[in-house]
């Protein structure tokens, strides 16, 4: 039986008020959400990336954002080169910056930034100076990467994050460790799956990385199935399980929606309308069901999605905005306002999404950050795209 969602629109800039919703178990009661508000930063209006990263660049103990050809100084955003900056048209063309993270990679104390390009052009990571004048040195992570939401995340469990994603030129869907020894530039690869028919397309739409299927071993998701974790992801060639699990979206997360002891699958649409929660059920003789829930359509072409809990009741909430002109005008609402949102979680037998709007012309990218920025205890977003850079400072009283 399908569970019933209620969805709840708040019209209010920054106005959350806390609601019930029935059917809730008091065995899920989780802490008292705080009224939640953002100041909004503007970093930035130029056009020179559509992702964005945070670290501490110069080591003055103040969280920094990377972004595209520049790194922005807190706590007065002051722009830096890391590159050469280019120039490009947010009418009509692309920039060079989709996605950008951030990590000390060669291990010498110092954040570098990770630049991953349009999809099949080279990953590469541009190594921090250690506060000398100059560009930062680029250095190659792998020759084509593809899929639009490279993800970076812990697959080995070392505590270092990794770059998961396709090779569209060998048809594989793969993931790179960091370099392991310190001082070492080498990336290693690892193939989770060598079928050419299965998620290798350069644009492929869809990535995820939880638990499916509860066994406490992280798979891999697209939109159309998922690769069963072995417990050593080393381990060559995963096993795919096919399922509808999305239509084309952005990031993809895993998590318990209803409580009902099965994960769900969340998702965005990349570039049409609609925010999702994907139902894992049970069928009467036993077999996986996967069934839809919209959780908002506010915007269209929601292509970075972020999963983390925004209002401080333990509970995760999604964030995500829209790319503006993702494809130059071309998706459904390209001429609407660029919005960004949260949609507050309540979970339970009947789970209650509520949006909150953020800001209605900043957007988000291909990806965002939310993260702590001034160590105040609230967890702020961080946003790059075609309208600029941009940051939310979290004003909410704990």
């Amino acid at each position: 039986m399908a569970m019933r969602m209620e969805y709840v629109k708040y019209i209010s800039l920054f106005c959350l008020t806390p609601i019930l919703f029935l059917g809730a178990s008091d065995a899920f009661a989780q802490k008292k959400p705080r009224p939640t508000s953002f100041k909004k930063h503007v970093l930035t209006t130029d056009f020179f990336a559509e992702g964005a990263a945070i670290g501490d660049v110069n080591k003055d103990g103040k969280k920094d954002i990377l972004s595209g050809a520049y790194w922005f100084e807190a706590p007065e955003w002051t722009k830096h080169e890391i590159m050469p900056p280019k120039k490009f048209s947010w009418k009509d063309g692309y920039s060079d910056s989709f996605l950008d993270f951030s990590a000390d990679v060669n291990q010498d104390g110092w954040v570098d930034l990770i630049r991953i390009d349009i999809a099949a052009k080279p990953a590469v990571w541009y190594e921090n100076p250690k506060g000398k004048p100059g560009h930062w040195v680029e250095r190659q992570i792998y020759p084509s990467i593809g899929n639009e939401s490279p993800m970076f995340v812990d697959i080995d469990g070392d505590g270092r994050l990794d770059l998961l994603a396709n090779d569209p030129e060998s048809k594989q869907v793969i993931w790179l460790s960091q370099p392991r020894k310190k001082g070492s530039y080498d990336w290693e690869k690892y193939i989770i799956s060598s079928d050419p028919e299965l998620a290798t397309h350069m644009y492929t739409h869809g990535l995820g990385y939880g638990d499916v299927n509860g066994d406490g071993k992280p798979d891999v998701l697209v939109k159309n199935g998922w690769w069963e974790g072995t417990g050593d992801p080393k381990t060559k060639n995963w096993k795919f399980h096919p399922a509808s699990l999305s239509q084309d979206c952005a990031q993809m997360y895993v998590y318990d929606v209803n409580q009902d002891g099965l994960n769900d699958v969340l998702s965005s649409s990349a570039h049409q309308y609609g925010v999702w929660w994907h139902e894992q059920g049970k069928d009467a003789q036993g077999n996986t069901t996967w069934t839809a829930h919209e959780i908002g359509r506010e915007f269209s072409q929601s292509h970075g999605l972020g999963f983390k809990d925004i209002n401080g009741d333990g509970i995760p909430d999604l964030v995500t905005g829209k790319r503006w002109y993702a494809h130059n005008g071309g998706d459904p609402g390209a001429q609407d306002p660029s919005l960004t949102y949260w949609y507050e979680l309540k979970p339970g037998k009947s789970p209650v999404w509520t949006s909150h709007l953020i800001d209605s012309e900043a957007g988000a990218g291909l990806h965002l950050e939310i993260e702590d920025m001034n160590k105040d205890g609230l967890p702020d977003i961080v946003t790059a795209n075609k309208k600029g850079v941009h940051f939310f400072e979290n004003q909410s009283k704990k």
